[in-house]
């Protein structure tokens, strides 16, 4: 199974590299990646993230979340930006990742708009988004083109904390290459030690305050039902992710086949 990567500028780094599937069959390493934002990225203090080659990043985050935390892409690789969230910051509703530090920052408005079991329905219903919203469709559809292509190289996408709309698109690449459902949900969760330390510091300022440590967990962290949320959407408007892959983000089964030979060990 894969494990996070020790790099010292990029949170959450993850190679999907050797994560098992069907068959006795193995994702190959170095051609997939996913983390937090690359703001800090820096090649030159990183030879982890040096070593990897990356010639292809794909940016999750919305306007907002760019303007403030610009990637830093090493030379020579490209970025594309794909909101996945647009479409959802559209229709009025914030989702709550987008704004993590503004409710961490008060308790009592934390208390209001997310206690009570707020926060998972929240995040359940942006997990259907990611499913169900064209720009989410097209995010998605970009990651599967982009891997089946050889000339894309080796490719990293990523969002802020690199956990809800990353996981989501690791979820279906894994799930494309014959991951079972143990292993998906293993991935996905997977994340969870390396967030729980990078947000540390606001988790503890928030519980000092009188804040509600559900919440902060709630928002910091993932759990089986918000990625459970993604693939009912799925299996509801689908029926399978074979289907979504193909009706719903529009990816022709040639590509889907070319990403299977390209990233199957």
């Amino acid at each position: 199974m894969t494990t996070t990567t020790p790099s010292t500028t990029v949170a959450n780094l993850r190679d999907l590299g050797g994560t098992p599937l069907a068959g006795g069959r193995t994702v190959r390493p170095g051609l997939v990646l996913r983390s937090g934002q690359l703001d800090r990225l820096d090649v030159d203090a990183d030879p982890v993230v040096a070593a990897l080659g990356l010639r292809t990043v794909i940016d999750f985050r919305t306007d907002a979340e760019r303007a403030d935390h610009p990637d830093r892409i090493p030379e020579g690789a490209r970025l594309l930006v794909e909101d996945v969230l647009a479409d959802k910051m559209n229709s009025g509703k914030m989702p709550a990742a987008t704004q993590l530090k503004d409710l961490l920052s008060d308790p009592a408005m934390a208390e209001e708009h997310l206690g009570g079991g707020k926060v998972q329905a929240l995040f359940a219903d942006t997990y259907r988004s990611f499913v169900s919203t064209a720009s989410a469709q097209a995010a998605y559809r970009t990651l599967l083109t982009e891997l089946a292509d050889p000339q894309a190289g080796p490719l990293l996408f990523h969002c802020t904390a690199g956990k809800d709309r990353t996981g989501w698109g690791a979820t279906v690449v894994l799930a494309l290459l014959g991951a079972d459902d143990e292993t998906l949900m293993a991935e996905y969760l997977s994340v969870n030690p390396a967030v729980k330390q990078a947000f540390a510091p606001m988790i503890e300022g928030f519980t000092v305050a009188g804040g509600n440590p559900d919440i902060a967990l709630g928002l910091i962290g993932v759990f089986p039902e918000y990625l459970q949320a993604a693939l009912d959407e799925v299996g509801t408007r689908y029926g399978s992710m074979e289907k979504y892959v193909r009706e719903g983000l529009g990816v022709p089964d040639e590509a889907v086949e070319a990403l299977r030979t390209r990233l199957t060990a």
